[in-house]
Formats: C-alpha cells, sequence, structure tokens
C-alpha cells in the first residue's frame, strides 16, 4: 500500500536531486545553509551515533512509521553487533476507549467541520504508572520509540523526529496516519479536526516542554531514510534566522475553485494536478524551514524557530502579546481559469474565543497579485439587505440543490491588480475567478463559515459543508451600500518618497491589528524594522537582493514570501531587475 497520497513530489532529500531554479523563478524548495559537516543520512549513521548507550529515547511527531522506524534502527545496531531491546511507546498508552472519552469534548459533534483547541496534555493519554515504570534491559541498549518517549522520565538522550505537516495530510490520505490513541480510523475531515483541535496542540505543547532536552532533530518525511543534525547545529542555525532573513517551504493543495496560475507560473508543481486552489506560503501550524548542510537537506517546523527565537522574531512587545504564535499569515489563492470561492465569512473575536479556543480571529485581506480584466471579488452586502430574506435564500438553495443570484444580497466590486479588499471578521466575502489572490491575514486559517457554494461538489464528488449557522451569529449586515467602498476598499497614498523610490500606505481596516505598506524603487532602498518583524513578498519586479545589517544576502524571487524579524534592525533591498520593484510589507500595528 502506497504510504502516501497526493500527486505532489517528496521534497528532495539532496540539493543534487533538486531541480535546479531558473534564476529570478520562484523556488518550491527554500533552503537556509547550516554550515559543512551538520546534516548526516541514513539510519545506519543515526544508529552509529548511538551506539555505546544504554538508552535512547526517540520522540517526535505523529504520522511517522514508529514500528518502521524501530525496526531500521534495530537492524542497524544488531548489524554493528549489539544486543537491541526496542519498546513502543504506544503499549503504554490508555486504552482506545479511554482516549476518547478525555478528547470528545474537544471535537464537536460526529461530522461537525470544527472542534475547540484542546486544553489536556499529552500525558494524559498515557498509562501513568507503564509509563513511569520501564525496566531497561540489563544488557545492550534499550530504544523506547514512539510519541511521548520523553515521557518516561528515564535519564537518556532523546532523538525527536519531526513531520512537515503536508506531509502528515498525504499519509492521513493513504490510511497511513491515525490520530493519537485512536484504533479505528475515521474519514479524512474528522482525523484532520482531530489533528488540528487535539494532537498538533498536545505535541506542540510536548515539544516545547523538552526542548532543552532534546539531543538529536531528524526529518522523518522519507521514511525509507532520515536526515538528522544535533539539537545544537539546528539551534544555531535557528538563531541565526532570528537575526537576518527566512523562507519557509510552501505547499500546495487543489480545491473545488482551484485556477491555473501557479501551475503555469511557478516551475517544479507537478502540471498534470487538477488545479491549484492554495499555496500555504507561510502559515505557522502547517510549513517547515529547511537547512541545508553539505547537500543534504533536514526540515523542521516552523515552531521550533518561535519556540526558541520569539522575542527576537517578533520583538519584544509583540512577543509579550502573542507568545511564540507567529501572527501574519501569507497564502495563495488561485482562481485563474478555476471558478469562485464560497460565499463567506469569519468568526467575530469572542465567538472563535468561546467556541473554539483560538486567541485571535481569521481577520483578512485580499491584495491582487494578478488578475484577468473584469475579474471580480464580492464584498459587503447590498444596502437593502434583508437578513431574515437573504438567509430564506441560503437555506432553500442549500436543501433544494438551487443556485440563487447572489448579487441581489452581496456587492461585487471589479478587482485591479494591488488593490487591497479588507475583510475584518463578519464579513461577507468572496473571491471570483480569474484572480490570484494574496491573502494576507491573521494567523487562524480554517475557520470559514459557507453560506453559498454555487451549487457545486468538491473534487471527491461530494457537496462542501454548508454553514449558514454559524455565519448569522458572526455576520455583520451594518457592511452593506456605500460603507463597503468607504471603508472596505484600501485608499492607498504615498507617505514617504526619496530619488527613485515611495512608501506607499495601503492601510487595512481599522479591526485589523496588521498593517500593509508597498514599497516601490528603481535601485535600492534601505528599511529599519522599527522593533517588528516585517513579512514581505516581491508582487511586481522578476527578483530582488536582501541584505540585513548584519551582512547576510538572500535573493527574492517575484511571488516569494520572506520575513525579516524584528532583530535583524535593518535590512537594504536591491532592485535585480530592469523596472520598478514593488514589494509588499505587511506589520503588527
Amino acid at each position: 500500500m502506497n504510504w502516501r497520497k497526493t500527486s505532489q513530489p517528496l521534497m528532495p532529500a539532496t540539493t543534487a536531486d533538486k531541480q535546479l531554479t531558473p534564476k529570478g523563478a520562484y523556488d518550491i524548495y527554500p533552503f537556509a545553509s547550516l554550515g559543512a559537516g551538520n546534516i548526516q543520512c541514513g539510519y545506519a549513521s543515526l544508529a552509529n551515533w548511538m551506539a555505546g548507550r544504554h538508552i535512547v529515547l526517540i520522540d517526535g511527531y505523529i504520522g511517522n512509521d514508529w514500528e518502521y522506524i524501530g525496526s531500521s534502527l534495530q537492524r542497524e545496531l544488531v548489524a554493528a553487533g549489539m544486543i537491541v531491546n526496542v519498546v513502543y511507546t504506544s503499549t503504554f498508552m490508555k486504552p482506545a476507549e479511554e482516549v476518547e472519552t478525555l478528547v470528545a469534548p474537544f471535537l464537536g459533534e460526529k461530522g461537525a467541520v470544527w472542534g475547540k483547541r484542546a486544553t489536556i496534555t499529552l500525558k494524559d493519554l498515557f498509562d501513568e504508572n507503564k509509563l513511569l515504570n520501564i525496566q531497561p534491559s540489563a544488557e545492550g541498549i534499550t530504544l523506547i520509540v514512539g510519541v511521548g518517549a520523553a515521557l518516561t522520565g528515564l535519564k537518556a538522550p532523546v532523538v525527536y523526529i519531526d513531520l512537515p505537516k503536508n506531509e502528515l495530510q498525504y499519509r492521513m490520505r493513504a490510511g497511513m496516519a491515525n490520530n493519537l490513541g485512536k484504533q479505528q480510523r475515521d474519514d479524512n475531515p474528522e482525523t484532520y479536526k482531530r489533528f488540528y483541535f487535539v494532537d498538533w496542540v498536545l505535541l506542540n505543547a510536548h515539544k516545547k516542554q523538552i526542548l532543552a532536552n532534546i539531543d538529536i532533530v531528524a526529518d522523518g518525511q522519507w521514511k525509507d531514510q532520515l536526515t538528522w543534525a544535533t539539537h545544537t547545529a539546528v539551534s544555531e542555525g535557528l538563531q541565526f534566522l532570528a537575526k537576518n532573513a527566512f523562507r519557509v517551504r510552501p505547499w500546495f493543495e487543489a480545491g473545488a475553485w482551484g485556477g491555473d496560475w501557479m501551475k503555469e507560473n511557478i516551475p517544479g508543481l507537478n502540471k498534470e494536478e487538477v488545479n491549484y486552489a492554495w499555496s500555504f506560503e507561510m502559515i505557522v501550524p502547517e510549513n517547515g524551514l529547511v537547512f541545508e548542510s553539505d547537500g543534504k537537506l533536514l526540515e523542521v517546523a516552523f515552531d521550533w524557530l518561535m519556540m526558541e527565537h520569539a522575542a527576537e522574531v517578533l520583538g519584544k512587545q509583540d512577543e509579550q502579546r502573542f507568545g511564540i504564535d507567529f501572527p501574519i499569515r501569507f497564502d495563495f489563492l488561485d482562481t485563474f481559469d478555476g471558478g469562485n470561492l464560497s460565499i463567506q465569512c469569519h468568526p467575530r473575536l469572542s465567538y472563535i474565543q468561546e467556541q473554539f479556543g483560538e486567541t485571535i480571529t481569521q481577520d483578512e485581506t485580499y491584495y491582487m497579485l494578478d488578475c484577468r480584466k473584469d475579474a471580480k471579488v464580492y464584498l459587503g452586502f447590498q444596502d437593502d439587505i434583508d437578513p431574515a430574506a437573504f438567509r430564506k435564500a441560503l437555506e432553500d438553495s442549500a436543501a433544494n440543490n438551487e443556485a440563487i443570484d447572489i448579487e441581489k444580497y452581496v456587492q461585487v466590486h471589479t478587482a485591479h491588480k494591488h488593490d487591497l479588499f479588507l475583510i475584518p471578521n463578519g464579513t461577507v466575502h468572496s473571491s471570483g475567478k480569474d484572480n490570484l489572490v494574496l491573502e494576507i491575514s491573521a494567523t487562524p486559517y480554517i475557520f470559514t463559515f459557507k453560506m453559498y457554494d454555487w451549487v457545486r461538489l468538491d473534487l471527491n464528488g461530494k457537496p462542501r459543508p454548508i454553514n449558514i449557522d454559524h455565519a448569522f451569529k458572526n455576520l455583520d449586515f451594518s457592511r452593506k451600500g456605500a460603507k463597503v467602498q468607504e471603508e472596505l476598499i484600501s485608499k492607498q497614498t504615498v507617505i514617504a518618497k526619496g530619488g527613485d523610490w515611495q512608501l506607499v500606505h495601503v492601510p487595512t481596516h481599522a479591526e485589523h491589528f496588521y498593517d500593509v505598506h508597498r514599497i516601490e524603487f528603481d535601485s535600492t532602498v534601505n528599511v529599519d524594522t522599527e522593533g517588528k518583524c516585517h513579512v514581505l513578498m516581491l508582487v511586481e519586479g522578476k527578483s530582488v537582493l536582501v541584505e540585513t545589517a548584519n551582512g547576510f544576502r538572500q535573493r527574492y524571487n517575484y511571488a516569494e514570501t520572506f520575513a525579516i524579524p524584528a532583530a535583524a534592525g535593518s535590512y537594504r533591498i536591491i532592485n535585480e531587475g530592469d523596472s520598478t520593484a514593488k514589494v509588499v510589507k505587511a506589520f503588527v500595528k
């Protein structure tokens, strides 16, 4: 049975296997140097590091095939002449029915799209008596293998095997990854819901708790081999990124309304995919950071950077506000030759906190990176909106699978390149077809209340969930008529200029905690972080060189997202093209 279900290839394990990206073209596998001699490859090399030790704790993220990992290490150690005892942490977990009872309060009803962030801990899922009374073999080496290995309390080296979130989801779709402590497997939406609201919450808290005790960091995405480095080396790499610049590894997904812009403009994507709806450009819960050493690649979750260097990344003031949660999200919505997004809204702050346990809500904007002539954005209500009549039309449509004239209720606006549409929580909205939207948003990203989906099926031939009740508890019906043009379409102004540059303010809504600038320049421009993290994208031009005050230089190409941490202090952007470069910059107000 295939262990991953996707049309997307695995990230290459080495730069030799990485497709050469033409200069000025978007790179789907960005990496940062970890210095020579710092990344090792293969189970044999990791077994060699373990040799001579009495106990090793092999912890890590859900989705790893722990029996395969344990047997692979055992094989290598036995070949080296060692006696090996392998113990799996799954045998210490509470019975599945007890685990189900513990997690049930955080899952909502069966079939519901959302749950609530778990408040239990990983340790709660284990039989503590079994966990704390492991008897290692008197001879040879004992490997404690699996999620929660470091909870055993044994004084021993800790190897942590990470797994990228996209690969976890590909394994889930192939039926090869299940939820913590679960024997039977639910369908993919239920499994993902439990990942998001329970498993990821528990595992991230666990990783943060054991961080100081981790000796080795490994990447499990290739399954048949590992790349790994010492935690010391990884921490030094993270420290460097936290004071200079970084780009996460993006990943791409098809969808019911997806388009072809990314397929046609981003090298390395599978051209046979039906479409590309999303690119996860920089979404902390989903993306990873890739390091390179001697041509070998190692990916770690973005969380590692925030757990170790949140103050340097965000600045002290924003770190006090957001903690280790990176607050700003960049992603693409591609509808070129595709379809309209659903008519939707996002929860108000109090609603997302009370219902789903999130701390901030899904306040969004649509920055139009590209669009065809006559492309549209749906935003705000018509002046004569009657909420009761609107709800009845939506409910009748959902019940009878019939199309409605949505423009009778929702305004439609012509979209132009570099427009910014403002979507604070509670605002009705949708992107029409033939847009490439750069969605600049607060980090939460799954809390979309769909009201109308154009009477279509998803890529699996099933209706997408409609959430009219949730939506009507959050819709702001005062955002209608002329107020939409006045308050929800950004009025851009030049706020500073020099010889061959200007700074354009692209203001967000009063409810957005982040703001947007666009830097337009012909040659070079200098920027001060002013104690804030800047999330940036080249939105016009071929490529730029970024040089931080520390002397770090890195090229970024058109449509690539990158971040300059607050601790960088200042940076210089050099235009490598022949025409004016335009760089969007988002930052916390």
